[in-house]
């Protein structure tokens, strides 16, 4: 898989779909991989015509890693956040968002769609204000902009997700050790914040984590990528910046990054458009593929129907 350099990383890539088509850049979330994005999803967007470009945030996949900087706690950021004091993480938001232009950069790719999921949303977000003549426009899908108040994930989510982080520290990042007990961790999270209304079959789940395992573990990496999210805190005044057209999906049923995230997200973006999904969670499910290929084709090319402020689509 190619490799390209920026800000002093190496960020692996792929890029699909014609070279000549719409670039449209693809940001994906907490400790993911660009083997998260489903292959439907992927080629669907490259036959619609776009030039499909997804790679690996720094600290996943085969990008590189900050394992030298250690594992911070997360619970310990959680708690000098919420008392207001200063978190310092191993890097930022922003520095995520620099990679992301750092590979447009690198591909001569002088604008971009940009479509980011989770922390791929905030990465998103944060690179549609800090370079709003990069972005053709922006899709954030099950993201949040930070806003203190806003709920937090449901007790079994939040107990997930802990466990995760809590065991990059206890076996200090080292492959050997984590093997089967990781993939089952994975698999447990991935049921647990998955779309209730739109499950996918334990079989494939398991197979996509066989996946990503194969290619790749970085356990400190969730951490610190967690510790980045903390440490950014509140966007609200970032997302007031943002120009691009910019258009929020989000699950109505999602137990990590609740609705109300999505909710307060599109109203703090000038002119954003908010569409829920009744029964979809914290994941791209393959029922909602073709739907969310047809939201993000038409946000792209500016149809989205006028209407289109609100959308809640019903379960089928």
């Amino acid at each position: 898989m190619p490799t390209l350099t920026s800000n002093g990383i190496d960020i692996s890539y792929q890029a699909s779909g014609d070279p000549k088509g719409l670039p449209l850049l693809l940001v994906m979330g907490l400790g993911m991989q660009l083997v998260a994005w489903p292959d439907e999803l992927v080629d669907g967007l490259a036959e619609l015509g776009f030039h499909v470009i997804r790679f690996d945030n720094r600290d996943s996949g085969l990008s590189t890693k900050f394992d030298a900087a250690g594992i911070p706690s997360v619970p310990l950021a959680i708690i000098k956040s919420f008392l207001r004091l200063p978190v310092k993480p191993v890097y930022t938001l922003d520095d995520m968002a620099a990679d992301a232009l750092g590979v447009l950069d690198a591909l001569g790719v002088a604008r971009a769609h940009v479509v980011g999921a989770s922390m791929g949303g905030m990465i998103a977000q944060t690179l549609a204000a800090r370079h709003p003549g990069r972005v053709l426009s922006l899709t954030s899908i099950m993201s949040s902009s930070g806003r203190r108040g806003l709920p937090g994930p449901s007790k079994a989510a939040r107990k997930a997700l802990m466990r995760r982080t809590a065991g990059a520290r206890d076996h200090e990042g080292r492959v050997e050790d984590m093997g089967e007990n990781m993939s089952e961790n994975m698999f447990q999270i991935m049921r647990a914040i998955g779309s209730p209304a739109y499950p996918t079959p334990p079989a494939v789940l398991r197979a996509r984590i066989a996946r990503a395992m194969g290619r790749n573990v970085c356990a400190g990496g969730v951490a610190r990528q967690m510790h980045a999210i903390i440490a950014h805190g509140d966007r609200s005044a970032l997302l007031a910046a943002i120009r691009a057209p910019t258009l929020v999906i989000h699950g109505a049923a999602d137990p990590l990054v609740p609705p109300a995230c999505g909710v307060d997200t599109a109203d703090k973006v000038p002119g954003a458009r908010l569409v829920l999904i009744e029964g979809m969670g914290h994941d791209l499910p393959a029922q909602l593929i073709e739907r969310l290929l047809a939201l993000i084709d038409a946000h792209a090319h500016g149809n989205m129907s006028p209407d289109s402020t609100l959308r809640l689509f019903e379960k089928q």
